[in-house]
């Protein structure tokens, strides 16, 4: 999973390399042969697992983090346990606030702001590159069968 988190562009051929697809040994057991394993349910959700190759490259190690939320009230969790508590609902919210408030001036920029924007306007990134006249870049759907009902 490193290595397809690492890479530095999406390949199925990685991927499949990595969960260990028939036809590759990297585990020497085929997913099909075990329909709860932790590969058949990567391969389901594999478009959300690797969805950061459609922002722009510079943006990637952001969104590679491992925890955002728990990294943004560590220090509301570790000053209300000093305290022993906020005392009521009003002050627990008051010294949260103020605590982020003062916490956000340590925390690391985003690489690229400039990019920001155009991420919000809804720009197409493919590969972390910027696409300039975005084409459908989604892989065609399977073809029905040849047998279909004539009615």
């Amino acid at each position: 999973m490193r290595t397809i988190r690492t890479a530095a562009a999406f390949s199925s051929g990685l991927y499949l390399r990595v969960v260990g697809f028939p036809g590759d040994c990297s585990f020497g057991i085929a997913p099909s042969s075990f329909p709860r394993s932790g590969a058949s349910r990567i391969s389901r959700a594999i478009h959300v697992l690797l969805e950061f190759y459609r922002y722009p490259a510079e943006h990637w190690i952001h969104l590679r983090t491992t925890n955002p939320i728990e990294s943004t009230f560590a220090t509301v969790r570790l000053r209300t346990k000093v305290t022993k508590g906020p005392g009521s609902r009003a002050a627990g919210i008051a010294m949260a606030y103020k605590l982020i408030d003062a916490a956000q001036a340590r925390w690391r920029a985003v690489n690229a702001p400039h990019l920001v924007a155009l991420v919000r306007a809804g720009a197409v990134f493919h590969k972390g590159k910027l696409l300039e006249r975005p084409v459908d870049i989604t892989p065609p759907e399977p073809a029905e069968s040849a047998e279909t009902e004539v009615a």
